[in-house]
């Protein structure tokens, strides 16, 4: 994904007033591109506070492994549907610490993300464990990192859940009702795990590599928003971003 999006007006705030789809004049989608834009407009009214943050992922796509959207301006589809679950391992903006918040996105890159810098749509969920301080602070830094602009962004809040043993790695959105991940390590030549390295994650500075796994499960079940894939593209991930990062797809350094 590349370059920071144009939002425009409301606060986060507001979010806990918010049903997910409640029925108003603004669309959900404006609703959320609202609260990022008015988060970013208050953080530019006075000085903006330096941010860093170190989290792990746990992500799968509709492409067959290995995903071309790191490698080429188009998915394998004219879709990418994926789901990604996120907690900060360590972080901060400002004052505010991120340490332990967990978010997550589900989405579909479209065929335009390389080309246009559009995503389809986007849906953002914040764990309730995650307070409205760090929610505030991570819009500045998931749209930095993720940045495109899409046609459609909700946001909402559902308990996220992640855990790893051995070679599978497990991640569901409201206990697996809105969505769910089940992913199986790739075990390469030696049975030891495949890993990517010298390759750039969005608008990450640095990352650990990829570590690829085919999914078992990858799915959303959200109003609107339904997909169900199998032995596709997964991988586990940890990203060093602050800052300055910009967003795109190309070559990194490893930590």
């Amino acid at each position: 994904m590349k370059r920071r999006s144009v939002l425009t007006s409301i606060g986060f705030g507001m979010l806990a007033q918010i049903p997910f789809f409640r029925a108003s004049p603004a669309s959900p989608a404006t609703v959320a591109e609202n609260w990022f834009a008015a988060t970013l407009e208050s953080a530019s009214a006075a000085e903006k506070p330096k941010w860093q943050m170190k989290a792990d992922y746990v992500e799968a796509c509709s492409c067959h492994l290995f995903c071309p959207c790191y490698f080429n301006k188009h998915a394998e589809h004219p879709h990418c549907e994926f789901n990604m679950a996120v907690k900060v391992r360590e972080g901060h903006s400002g004052a505010t610490s991120l340490t332990g918040a967990r978010y997550w996105l589900t989405g579909d890159l479209g065929d335009e993300w390389g080309t246009n810098q559009k995503g389809k749509w986007v849906v953002v969920s914040f764990d309730p464990a995650t307070t409205k301080e760090q929610r505030d602070a991570l819009a500045p830094m998931i749209l930095t990192t993720y940045g495109l602009q899409w046609g459609e962004l909700k946001v909402q809040e559902a308990a996220i859940e992640i855990t790893r043993t051995r070679d599978i790695a497990e991640a569901t959105l409201a206990g697996g009702k809105m969505a769910a991940m089940k992913l199986k390590r790739e075990p390469g030549a030696d049975g030891t795990g495949v890993v990517l390295r010298n390759v750039k994650y969005f608008g990450a500075q640095n990352n650990s590599g990829f570590e690829l796994y085919r999914s078992i499960e990858h799915r959303s079940d959200l109003p609107g928003h339904t997909f169900s894939y199998s032995d596709r593209n997964a991988f586990l991930i940890s990203i060093d971003t602050r800052e300055g990062d910009s967003g795109g797809m190309g070559q990194a350094t490893d930590k």
